[in-house]
């Protein structure tokens, strides 16, 4: 019995490693692909690029995982069926809840799994993103800069540039300085190129010129030049801090928050603590949720296509109402027990007919022995 555990075990837990893998990297690239302009186009190194992908992984592991281990609960148990081996174990009097040993014991791996990520690398990674985000932003001013567009930086500064050519160079420059009301200044260039450093943003002019209204005399200074640099970092202020979001705190921060923080972003923070628990329990609901459609009734070892498709219905309908009952509770308060009603009722109710199954299994089984002993 135990190396039939082990072998169900084991095939449930490749199946759910390897689709939890392939759907995570089909994720994180269709994700990642939103950086790549922050190297094209904005300068960035490829080290920064790496990074910001790397810490979009343990947020898409976290949503994928539970799904990966439905379907591959779903995929090994139906493979069974079609192979007759699950036919020949319920013959040599395996029960459902037997056969489910196994099952839980995965269910059990992945909430574990979950937990971790929910109680630090979840919260750490995303404030990692958000603190090198915000340092991108507010350092590297070159990565706020739109191609034919407008963008302010600081109070009273404007920066337009026209376009990149292919070896990195902005083309078409103009550059509005008002922070002095009285002395307003412009400034076009031809090309230019931004420069990062350790000093902060800089950006590098060419042939262009530098005009100056002085509003008290009416006169205007104009200032041709061959080179002309500009430090946009000192142009601008740079806030002291960010406030954390309700994703990128610890389960202490979010259920003991400091004092004199909102009810609207208290209730926010309750939410996220709770749903972080809730994710890792409905690994179970996941896991039981395919037994509980293929074990019960007759078997066919044509294919059970209907439990499948039965099975990924309810599978949808549960995500569908985790989505709605998360939106009540980000309102209601009181709704809240009702997120942990969403993960934990389909593994009592699948369990249930598992059990059903199986006491029904344990009745037939004298009855036929009796009937052999005729």
């Amino acid at each position: 019995m135990r190396s039939l555990n082990r072998y169900i075990l084991r095939q449930c837990l490749i199946v759910t490693l390897f689709v939890t893998a392939g759907l995570t990297a089909t994720v994180w690239l269709a994700q990642s692909l939103r950086l790549v302009d922050l190297i094209v186009n904005r300068g960035l190194s490829a080290e920064v690029f790496a990074l910001l992908a790397l810490l979009f992984l343990p947020r898409f592991v976290y949503v994928v995982l539970p799904i990966g281990t439905f379907i591959a609960v779903l995929y090994v148990f139906n493979r069974l069926t079609i192979e007759s081996e699950l036919v020949v174990m319920r013959a040599a009097g395996i029960g459902p809840l037997s056969l489910a040993r196994p099952v839980l014991v995965l269910a059990g791996i992945v909430f574990t799994f979950l937990m971790l990520l929910s109680a630090y690398l979840l919260p750490a990674a995303n404030r990692e993103f958000k603190d090198l985000q915000f340092e991108i932003r507010n350092r590297f001013v070159s990565s706020l800069l739109q191609e034919g567009a407008f963008t302010t930086i600081g109070e009273n500064l404007t920066v337009y540039i026209g376009s990149r050519n292919e070896r990195g160079e902005v083309v078409g420059i103009l550059v509005n300085d008002e922070r002095d009301p009285q002395r307003p200044i412009t400034i076009f260039a031809e090309r230019g190129a931004f420069v990062d450093s350790g000093s902060g943003s800089r950006i590098i002019m060419a042939n262009g010129n530098r005009q100056q209204f002085d509003r008290k005399t009416d006169k205007l200074s104009h200032l041709s030049f061959d080179r002309y640099t500009l430090e946009l970092d000192s142009m601008r202020e740079v806030p002291a801090g960010r406030f954390q979001e309700a994703q990128e705190r610890f389960l202490g921060e979010l259920f003991f928050p400091a004092p004199g923080v909102e009810p609207s972003v208290r209730r926010s923070f309750s939410v996220e603590g709770h749903q972080r628990l809730t994710v890792p329990l409905s690994a179970f609901a996941f896991a039981i949720l395919p037994l509980a459609c293929l074990l019960p009734g007759q078997f066919n070892r044509r294919g059970q296509l209907k439990r499948v498709l039965l099975a990924i219905g309810i599978a949808f309908l549960l995500e569908a109402a985790d989505v709605g009952v998360r939106n009540f509770a980000a309102r209601y308060d009181g709704a809240i027990p009702l997120m942990y009603m969403t993960g934990l009722l389909p593994f009592v109710l699948g369990f249930g007919i598992l059990l059903r199954g199986g006491i029904r299994a344990g009745f037939r089984r004298p009855a036929a022995a009796a009937l052999a002993t005729r």
